[in-house]
């Protein structure tokens, strides 16, 4: 990652111990990282594929792994989406 920059942090080390390696930890934790920051709405799903070098699709197998919804709409978004879908099929059958 161009433009990277390194954090220290101190973990007690029963913490460190549930993250495996210490190769393994750094992407479990920068994964959590970005995973958080996509739940709190501060980067895009895009963007956070970027981040964790995913295409697209792997970040959406992710977050299906995690049992996190790649889709937050409300109950209205939902249906204005159902039915620009269906208006679509309709014109397109």
């Amino acid at each position: 990652m161009s433009g990277a920059t390194t954090l220290q942090i101190s973990l007690p080390k029963d913490f460190l111990a549930l993250l495996g390696t210490q190769p393994q930890a750094v992407e479990t934790v920068k994964e959590f990282i970005v995973l958080g920051l996509y739940l709190e709405g501060r980067i895009s799903g895009g963007k956070s594929a970027e981040m964790l070098g995913l295409t697209r699709l792997g970040f959406v197998s992710l977050l299906a792994r995690k049992g996190i919804s790649y889709f937050n709409l409300t109950n209205t978004e939902w249906e204005e989406e159902v039915a620009t879908v269906k208006a679509w099929n309709k014109n397109h059958a």
